[in-house]
């Protein structure tokens, strides 16, 4: 009557990640088990073609950057011959149609640049959050496509449990509410179980069927709600779908207040 006890698998989100150009493979720089940190470079293509096609798009620029310069310059020295009347209106508006083509062609130019640049730039994989490399899926020289995953990654937080509670139960839990969390594995410095404290931070408004995998003293037939409780801190021992056992003090002031509340 005085606690609460509920059973949980650690859940942790997973991520793929991948190239956002295609290419083959030059070098990855993590394995299996490493940790990396957010901004971290995990693993190159070969870039040799995207340099090429950024050095082309980087010399088209500046080609029709002096054609513009030379259409804008030769319109701007004919207007005032044009309104004296010693250049033709139409050699006039030649040189305005000549120099709208050219200032259009040199914006083209500098969005291909900027295309080139990022095609080069997408050659470079890095690590989106901090995390730990799960599965190294590709190989140097392997061919890759765009969205293809090379790595499948673990971020570090949040990491939280996924539980169930009983219909009965359900009102004596609510939102930020303080548990503790404990893990199988007896910590050598105690000898005592891994714990964990976290909070409640989801509550399903919708009732289950108790699934297979939850071992229950209960029957598996009675619904049951589903939880998620978050992890404070965190650290390398949690793994994912690792079984725990949450404990919930019923007498604690948040608790009783709680109860209160409820019965108000």
């Amino acid at each position: 009557t005085d606690k609460l006890e509920l059973y949980g698998n650690i859940e942790i989100r997973q991520v793929d990640l991948s190239f956002l150009a295609g290419g083959q493979i030059s070098k990855l720089i993590k394995e299996e088990g490493d940790t990396v940190k957010a901004g971290e470079l995990i693993a190159l293509l070969d870039s040799r073609d995207y340099e090429a096609n950024y050095a082309k798009a980087k010399a088209e620029v500046e080609r029709t950057l002096a054609l513009k310069n030379d259409a804008v310059s030769k319109y701007k020295r004919n207007v005032p011959l044009g309104k004296a009347g010693a250049v033709s209106e139409q050699d006039v508006e030649t040189l305005l149609n000549t120099k709208n083509r050219t200032e259009a062609e040199y914006n083209v130019a500098q969005a291909n640049k900027t295309y080139a640049e990022n095609q080069l730039n997408y050659t470079k994989l890095y690590a989106p959050e901090d995390g730990i490399i799960m599965v190294r899926i590709q190989e140097p020289g392997s061919n890759v496509a765009k969205g293809q995953p090379v790595y499948t990654m673990a971020k570090t937080n949040p990491v939280w449990v996924r539980a169930y509670v009983n219909e009965t139960d359900l009102g004596n839990i609510k939102y930020r509410q303080e548990v503790n969390v404990y893990t199988d594995t007896t910590n050598p410095e105690t000898g005592k179980k891994r714990e964990y404290t976290g909070q409640i931070g989801y509550i399903s408004p919708v009732a289950e069927f108790t699934p297979k995998t939850v071992q229950s003293t209960d029957t598996r037939t009675n619904l049951v709600y589903r939880i998620r409780v978050y992890i404070n801190e965190t650290d390398e021992y949690l793994r994912q779908g690792m079984p725990v056992t949450i404990t919930i003090d019923l007498t604690s002031k948040d608790n009783q207040e709680n109860n209160a509340n409820g019965n108000n």
